[in-house]
């Protein structure tokens, strides 16, 4: 089959001048002319604009794109390939996009008003925000979820602070727990746990010791949670959640 020059640019969405430009630069020349010098592309040249709208949707330029089809050790199943590994990392960030959306705007449904200074007044370098999304899609449905979204809308800077203030103080009183030696299901440990468990039912939600365990789980199985303990002190993770699950076992 031979197509013209219009017939190709309708078919593949581009205009005519774009296709002229492509042959002007040796991107994509046709494979025939007509009888009276008219451009005529047949399958494969289809093939290639096709590949070539690709990469250009990816936001190669043209001449990369040109490199990449014109690389004689490339098949087309590696284009296929590279295709689908470009595109996959691309529907990730689109995602992350999603969901930042998302987050932003079920904040303003929940009326927080924060401005950007003040939450990094309150949260430093740590932004609530990034696992927002992740802990409604785990626990949205929750009542423990609704009951923390409930509270926390209403909170103003200063009891941010406050808590923060809270959670500072527990965070050093817990590390000199750790400094002295003492095991992770002493007495003193595991009073520290049973405060941190507490501190979140004032805070947030009624946090359960089934709850409570759930958290310590992720303490250590989750990297951002253990980077967030490490950086206090190095073992805190494994040692807190150790310590919440000894206090939990006490208390059965």
């Amino acid at each position: 089959m031979a197509y013209t020059v219009g017939q190709v640019a309708r078919a593949a969405g581009v205009t005519v001048r774009t296709l002229h430009h492509y042959d002007e630069i040796g991107l994509l020349s046709p494979s025939g002319r007509s009888s009276a010098g008219y451009r005529r592309y047949d399958d494969a040249d289809l093939d290639r604009l096709q590949l070539i709208r690709y990469y250009r949707e990816l936001g190669f330029p043209l001449d990369e794109i040109a490199a990449i089809l014109d690389d004689p050790t490339a098949d087309p199943s590696a284009h296929l390939r590279r295709q689908h590994e470009l595109l996959t990392g691309r529907i990730g960030k689109l995602q992350e996009m999603v969901a930042a959306i998302e987050m932003a705007m079920e904040a303003r449904r929940m009326n927080i008003k924060l401005t950007p200074q003040e939450r990094f007044e309150v949260f430093g370098d740590f932004d609530p925000d990034t696992y927002e999304d992740e802990a409604r899609e785990r626990w949205g449905e929750s009542d423990a979820y609704r009951e923390s979204s409930r509270r926390t809308a209403g909170y103003s800077k200063e009891d941010w602070l406050r808590n923060k203030a809270e959670n500072e103080d527990w965070g050093r009183r817990f590390v000199e727990v750790m400094a002295s030696g003492a095991p992770a299901d002493s007495p003193a440990a595991m009073a520290l746990a049973e405060e941190h468990r507490q501190l979140i039912t004032r805070w947030f939600y009624d946090c359960s010791y089934e709850v409570h365990t759930g958290l310590a789980d992720m303490y250590v199985a989750d990297e951002r949670f253990t980077a967030y303990f490490e950086q206090i002190r190095p073992g805190m993770a494994a040692y807190v959640a150790e310590a919440i699950h000894a206090n939990a076992i006490s208390r059965a």
